[in-house]
């Protein structure tokens, strides 16, 4: 896929699928599927945690796997390691989610095929928050939201460029 056809992808499956069900969300804020998750619901993104060791996370109820889910998913956003998620995309695909997205570092050529397969779009090794942040406009210095995402020099309000 080239570069321009894989943003207008991305760009599609975050402004389509608001209902991400997030496989391996830990409660620990410094881990960062915790880091992601928090950025989407903020926002706008209604998160799923899934994740068989907690009873909720992030004001949400956490569920032991895609199948407890009780309502539509759009996407299954996955921070686990590659060998688990030839299972991940078919629990995505039994649930109907539209998307998997696997998260940077984790790539896996079955579970591609399997949630492809399926009609499901693919994203592997690529950070759901990052891209967001790339982008919609959230990716600055040190975390700031510019609002502007340019491979132009900005000029400052006031000034003019013949200062």
């Amino acid at each position: 896929m080239g570069n321009m056809s894989e943003i207008r992808v991305l760009k599609q499956v975050l402004q389509h699928y608001r209902t991400i069900a997030v496989v391996g969300l830990s409660a620990d804020w410094f881990r960062p599927s915790y880091f992601a998750a928090k950025y989407m619901q903020a926002h706008g993104y209604r998160i799923v945690p899934v994740n068989p060791k907690y009873r909720d996370i992030l004001g949400e109820p956490c569920y032991p796997d895609l199948a407890s889910i009780p309502h539509p998913v759009d996407m299954v956003d996955v921070f686990r390691k590659p060998a688990d998620t030839p299972q991940i995309a078919v629990e995505a695909a039994a649930i109907g989610a539209k998307v998997l997205w696997l998260q940077l570092g984790v790539v896996n050529a079955q579970a591609k095929s399997i949630a492809e397969q399926a009609g499901l779009t693919v994203v592997m090794d690529r950070c759901v928050k990052i891209e967001h942040a790339r982008l919609f406009g959230g990716l600055g210095w040190f975390g700031v939201n510019t609002g502007v995402i340019s491979a132009q020099r900005q000029v400052p309000p006031g000034l003019t460029t013949h200062d």
